[in-house]
């Protein structure tokens, strides 16, 4: 079975995102929705979801051209166009009665042997198909997406008694390769994996929150970094996702669960919650929610909710003495004698204790728990590893020293631990009391999966180099957000002369947070207070000289970005033979926002893929123009795609939809261009010289007036045109790769001296944001 073409039946946030994401796979979508009483366009519900996906922020389409793949209809005149679907996914209310509606609609036009899904979170699939004829029971599966479905990877995959083999493997693939999930497979059981455990967190941590007298802020402190949870915390996410989505979860987990599951045993209602509610206060979607920004004489304040009197004060910055003492000793923070560690463990032990009492009840194995809570609710750690982190037998023992039940789970797996690493390859413990090895699907290699079972071919403090077998290896640097030093520059240079003599091809990968946010600005800022200028341009030198071996080595160099490649990062990537790019990878040159240039290459790249673009106009200036517009305003890419349309990715480079695919992908980008392979020629470049300078200080001057560029962005801005338009060479020069880079080293170090680029670095240093200068 193979999907060309999906329906989406509901066009609500949720149905409009799954059509977007679906679309960003290429895949043509027809998105319906119901007629509304009185309306004039029969399609307004779903044309409305299309155009509010354009605005959107974070956006759910990759790049807008994507909601070109987007047809609206609606459920009364367009459900024979189903008949063209190959998978039909039903978003509609939570409703048993209307979805079983929906199905005999879907069921009297879809045509046989097509997929049909539902989007429900809260409803059995069990209940879903009662009553419904054995053809569509038979194609019908579970496919639970989380919101927003483009960013959260978490796919729930739920089959029934009667499911085909081949719908859920066919799910299974494609949900995986071209929409980039994490594909779980669930059993049939109330809010499935994530949303039975995440419920049962986010109300234990609510409840331990007014039991042990701590603040929103506290909370969220304590649950948050220090447990893994993304920088929200528990407050933070309840805001994200909508206070008022907490009642209806909650109704739907009492009515589904036992009066004896720990989750009804936690329940409480709350007049609080329902007072935000009925006040507007549902969230970042409304007046606000736990958090507020409140505005008081023209600046935003940050405020805090009191739990106990319902009243708003400016939040203040948590200071838990357990947090601070224990670090990353999650063992320590438990046991501390403060508000915070008992907080921690009630949460942690409630929490963890529940996760062990539901393997196998919500899924065959603790590897599927685990990864629906880190893909779902981006935990960095899912329940068993945080109980390998604590230790499971001193949480197994603490609770029978309470008096509470120990979940089998708990007792069995001892003194051992729930995840080891035996002769390289990491296992399991399984519900039979047995390891078992994990196995990646095909097309998957980790680069941590590699490091458990090798040494490192050369490495240093900031990066390493490792063998990934059939003669291709991985650099991959490991600084702080993978920032690049004089240690990275260093090991790249090395690389290239040792790849050279034993190797095929590298590839630039790593699995941080980031592939790389730039150069080390802080060492930059250190080197300028000094004044040891000759250290700078040593820096600045050694960068260009390491970037350009890997674009003129004798061997493929594929890049491998994911998430942000910014400044450096980006060169790197510019530089490289080939790009696999990770669908989810935010580049771009971003130098002036810290008061310089692109001093590694990234200029003289950027001018020549747009100068032997096809498509861009001829002449001296249209390349120009467009380089320098990206290039002065800091643009990023906010996908894989978009960095395509700013020719960062050519014609040729590749996109991974699937993070945990990315590795393989470039491996076997670099093995399909070894044989034959042949570095570029140095290239003669032509610019428009002092006319083209002119223009673009015009058109920066222009900015300027009207206020939209500051005095010191005028001064960089200039330094970008000098670069561009040729420096004192005119149309009739031609210069090479090495007089481009000149330019850039000059024009970086100028700025460098000077009071305004240096407060911009010292800004960002101490804030993480651009200073306006």
């Amino acid at each position: 079975m193979e999907i060309k073409q999906a329906a989406v039946i509901g066009s609500g946030v949720m149905g409009s995102g799954i059509a977007a994401h679906l679309a960003n796979a290429g895949v043509p979508v027809t998105l319906l929705d119901i007629v509304p009483d009185g309306a004039n366009n029969r399609n307004t519900l779903a044309e409305g979801a299309i155009q509010k996906l354009l605005k959107q922020d974070p956006a759910p389409l990759m790049h807008k051209r994507n909601a070109r793949l987007i047809t609206a209809g609606n459920t009364e005149d367009d459900m024979d166009k189903l008949a063209e679907a190959d998978w039909i996914v039903e978003v509609v209310i939570e409703r048993l009665d209307i979805k079983h509606d929906v199905f005999q609609k879907i069921e009297a036009n879809r045509k046989p042997g097509s997929i049909v899904t539902s989007n429900t979170s809260t409803i059995p699939l069990a209940q879903l198909m009662d009553g419904m004829p054995d053809s569509l029971a038979q194609d019908f599966a579970i496919t639970h997406f989380f919101n927003p479905p483009r960013y959260l990877r978490l796919l729930e995959l739920v089959g029934g008694p009667q499911t085909r083999p081949e719908v859920i493997d066919t799910l299974q693939e494609f949900c995986d390769v071209r929409l980039g999930k994490g594909v779980v497979t669930a059993k049939d059981t109330p809010g499935f994996i994530a949303n039975r455990i995440g419920t049962l967190w986010m109300q234990s941590a609510v409840n331990a929150t007014i039991d042990h007298g701590l603040t929103v802020e506290e909370a969220d402190q304590v649950g948050g970094k220090p447990m893994g949870v993304p920088k929200t915390g528990i407050f933070g996410l309840i805001d994200l996702v909508g206070v008022d989505l907490m009642p209806h979860v909650a109704a739907s987990m009492n009515a589904a669960l036992s009066a004896d599951d720990p989750y009804v045993q936690e329940y409480r209602e709350s007049a609080l919650v329902q007072k935000m509610i009925d006040e507007g206060y549902t969230g970042r979607k409304g007046k606000g929610g736990f958090y507020r920004l409140n505005k008081e004489g023209g600046k935003r304040i940050k405020e805090s909710i009191d739990l106990s009197t319902g009243e708003y004060s400016p939040s203040r910055r948590a200071q838990l003495e357990s947090v601070s003492a224990a670090g990353r000793n999650l063992q320590a923070l438990v046991e501390f004698d403060d508000k915070g560690g008992a907080w921690a463990w009630d949460v942690l032990s409630k929490t963890l204790s529940y996760s062990a009492q539901l393997v196998p009840e919500i899924a065959d194995t603790i590897v599927d728990v685990d990864d629906g809570m880190t893909l779902g609710y981006a935990w960095k750690w899912g329940p068993f590893e945080l109980l390998d982190k604590i230790g499971a037998k001193y949480v197994a023992d603490r609770l029978r020293d309470e008096g509470r039940p120990v979940p089998p789970l708990l007792d069995q797996v001892g003194e051992g631990s729930f995840y080891r690493v035996e002769d390289g390859q990491l296992q399991f413990f399984g519900t039979d009391g047995q390891y078992h090895d994990i196995v990646r699907p095909e097309g998957v290699l980790l680069l941590e999966d590699v490091k458990r079972r090798s040494e490192p071919v050369i490495r240093n403090g900031s990066a390493s180099l490792w063998d990934i077998g059939d003669g291709v290896v991985c650099f991959e640097i490991h600084t702080k957000m993978n920032a690049l030093d004089p240690d990275v520059v260093a090991l790249i240079e090395k690389s290239i002369g040792l790849v050279e003599k034993d190797y095929k091809a590298l590839v630039f990968y790593n699995e941080g947070s980031n592939f790389s946010v730039g150069a080390n600005i802080g060492l930059a800022l250190f080197a300028a207070n000094v004044g040891v200028w000759p250290m700078i341009e040593t820096m600045i030198e050694g960068g260009q000289n390491a970037l350009k071996k890997i674009k003129f080595a004798p061997f493929p160099t594929v890049a491998a970005p994911a998430n942000m490649a910014l400044g450096g990062g980006c060169e790197i990537v510019l530089n490289s033979s080939a790009i696999q790019a990770h669908a989810e990878t935010y580049t771009g040159l971003v130098e002036v926002g810290v008061g310089v240039v692109p001093g590694w290459g990234g200029c003289k790249e950027m001018l020549l893929r747009w100068q032997t673009h096809p498509k861009t106009p001829k002449g001296p200036m249209p390349a120009v123009a467009k380089v320098f517009e990206y290039i002065s305003t800091a643009q990023v890419a906010k996908s894989a795609q978009e960095a395509q349309e700013m020719l960062i990715l050519r014609d040729g480079d590749g996109i991974s939809m699937n993070r945990d695919r990315l590795l393989y992908d470039a491996k076997q980008k670099a093995l399909a261009m070894v044989d034959g392979y042949q570095p570029p020629e140095e290239a003669e470049i032509r610019l428009p010289g002092g006319g083209g300078r002119a223009a673009l200080d015009l058109a920066v001057d222009g900015f300027h007036q009207q206020g939209l560029a500051t005095d010191h962005d005028v001064v960089v801005s200039g330094e970008v045109a000098n670069i561009l338009t040729g420096g004192e060479a005119d149309l009739t020069d031609t210069l090479s790769e090495a007089d481009m880079l000149k330019l850039e080293r000059d024009a970086f170090i100028k700025l460098l001296k000077t009071p305004a680029t240096l407060a911009r670095i010292e800004h960002m240093l101490t804030t993480g944001k651009p200073l306006r200068n």
